[in-house]
């Protein structure tokens, strides 16, 4: 199993000391970790305003091309559940999926930026279809006018390990919080920059997902779904990711690292938030982006209890995944800075604030500077639709 090494950058604040860092005042965290600007726009519909509103939030950023020139670009869209569910006849993507003129158009964004190769990355839960354009045709999606959107564009159906046929091993960055690596799909390692492409939700057990945990879907279901073998990753995915990365009812198989802490809780408000910490460290996020434009609230797909549409008309993009999932959350009507107990993080740790203690980013509004739309001119109070 190979190493994963970040090609350019380490998280930042950790150190040998990182594993006495829960030992540290709160506000530290917030006033060391880093920060980078988030840019707001208005977009009330899926059309061609799509693409320019995108383009003129990667210009608030400064630009994208010094990003992706010539580089090789993955991008990890926000399609989860199998098969999709179309809750009241809607498409997928005016509901709990990021839209396909969303993707379709940082595609072609990235393509007219000069990325030489992009890749689009999911690992679909509960399916044992081949490939990614076969899951997205479940949807009603056609992956031919994603391909056409630039040049270069490729599709992976992360679940399995790649034309190697080997899993890499990401390391965690100062040890990990549940697992010190975690073993995935060869193209989130061969790329130059990964992008996260989410939906602006809230999460039955996260309290949000967003940048961040749409990168729980990295992990690949052959290796930490709920049937697999104790000894080798499965040749077919096998069902979600509940017993091993949500419950902790099981390890993966041996040919995988254990958790740290087998005696650690068995909670799923413990292990998501700290999960997605470690994947985020692992394997860091260049660029965030986040679909507001139609969404849901209630909670992250229509099998929650309470699961409603909610139009903030709202497009998000960053370059630090903290800073832009904070924002986010104060456009929720939120408090980024809120622990466990407080909404939206009732139940469960905040993913937020684990991800600054581990230094890649800050979640503190003041350390972060908003472009474009003020967060009060465009905040809706998900809690109240």
């Amino acid at each position: 199993m190979n190493r994963h090494v970040n090609r350019r950058e380490f998280i930042q604040g950790i150190s040998a000391a990182a594993a006495g860092f829960y030992l540290a005042p709160s506000g530290l965290w917030g006033n060391t970790a880093p920060t980078a600007p988030v840019a707001i726009a208005k977009c009330a519909t899926y059309g061609p305003e799509v693409g320019t509103t995108l383009a003129t939030l990667f210009d608030q950023l400064g630009g994208i091309d010094k990003l992706v020139r010539g580089k090789t670009v993955a991008m990890k869209i926000n399609v989860t559940g199998s098969p999709p569910e179309f809750f009241h006849n809607l498409p997928v993507g005016d509901t709990y999926w990021v839209h396909p003129q969303v993707v379709g158009s940082v595609i072609n964004l990235l393509g007219r930026a000069g990325a030489r190769r992009i890749r689009l990355l999911e690992s679909p839960t509960g399916s044992q279809l081949a490939t990614l354009q076969e899951f997205l045709e479940l949807a009603k999606w056609n992956p031919t006018d994603l391909a056409r959107a630039a040049a270069g564009v490729e599709f992976e159906n992360t679940n399995w390990p790649g034309p190697m046929g080997k899993y890499v091993r990401f390391s965690v960055p100062g040890g990990g919080l549940l697992f010190k690596a975690y073993d995935m799909n060869r193209a989130y390692e061969d790329c130059d920059v990964f992008v996260s492409l989410a939906k602006l939700k809230e999460h039955s057990t996260a309290g949000v997902t967003l940048s961040m945990k749409n990168c729980f879907g990295n992990t690949p279901t052959t290796i930490y779904g709920d049937g697999v073998g104790l000894d080798e990753p499965s040749k077919i995915p096998q069902g979600g990711r509940g017993s091993i990365l949500h419950e902790g009812k099981r390890q993966p198989p041996k040919s995988s690292l254990a958790e740290i802490n087998p005696h650690s809780p068995r909670q799923p408000g413990y292990r998501v938030p700290r999960v997605t910490a470690d994947l985020v460290a692992a394997r860091p996020i260049h660029l965030a982006v986040i679909d507001g434009i139609e969404t849901v609230a209630g909670g992250e797909g229509p099998w929650v209890n309470g699961f409603r549409t909610v139009r903030p008309g709202l497009l998000v993009a960053g370059t630090n995944c903290v800073a832009t999932d904070a924002v986010c959350t104060a456009l929720m009507g939120f408090d980024p800075m809120a622990d466990r107990g407080t909404a939206p993080f009732e139940t469960c740790d905040s993913t937020l604030k684990l991800a600054e203690q581990l230094g890649i980013g800050t979640r503190d509004l003041r350390r972060i500077e908003v472009r474009g739309l003020p967060i009060e001119k465009g905040r809706v109070y998900f809690r109240r639709v």
